[in-house]
């Protein structure tokens, strides 16, 4: 008896979350922990703990709480369904030494981009040259807070921006409407605030 008891209590439990808690996931996506929520993963596929390939997430904004079970809709309700997009989209992916996204922004994108630039409210704007691999899109840059994103320009459909950083062996690619630039300073914030809830040193 004394024996099982020891052994139970020395069992590591560092590795599972509690039954009780199914709040979050430990995932390990490129060799790096990440501490997601469980109701952000948009697939169920990945709704589990452990090493991933990328795991796909949505957070509403500006509250950045994890979205409510989605509605089933029928006939008569389809048309409720379409609606603002209300959410900021996250993927963290392993990058498998792919070109980090900071050096793509000082090597890649300069060769594409107009030399003409815009600044407003400390945001600037540039314009990617037609014909190149990133025509039809604009490079909005800032410093205080940090934002680097790329959007389409609003046509038919409203523009979108991605916004990418990498923590050790993983990417965090952020997608939200180009229309919430407007206050950049709370898009760039929310963005850091996600980093840091869901990945930190000693994790």
């Amino acid at each position: 008896g004394a024996v099982a008891l020891v052994a139970y209590l020395l069992w590591p439990t560092y590795t599972t979350i509690p039954p009780s808690d199914p709040s979050r996931l430990p995932v390990s996506v490129g060799g790096t922990l990440f501490n997601v929520p469980t109701m952000a993963v948009r697939m169920k596929i990945q709704r589990h703990s452990g090493p991933q390939e990328r795991v796909d997430l949505s957070f509403l904004y500006p509250s950045l709480d994890a979205p409510a079970a989605p509605k089933h809709y029928s006939a008569d309700t389809v048309d409720d369904k379409v609606q603002p997009i209300d959410r900021i989209f996250v993927s963290i992916a392993a990058h498998h030494d792919s070109l980090a996204p900071d050096m793509r922004l000082r090597t890649i994108y300069p060769r594409y981009l107009d030399e003409r630039a815009n600044m407003d409210d400390g945001l600037t704007a540039r314009a990617f040259r037609d014909g190149t691999p990133y025509g039809g899109e604009d490079l909005f840059t800032a410093s205080e807070p940090q934002l680097t994103a790329r959007c389409t320009r609003d046509t038919s459909t409203p523009g979108m921006c991605l916004s990418e950083r990498r923590i050790d062996g993983a990417d965090l690619i952020f997608r939200f409407p180009r229309s919430w630039l407007a206050q950049w300073r709370d898009i760039a914030t929310a963005m850091n605030r996600l980093s840091a809830q869901m990945h930190s040193a000693k994790g």
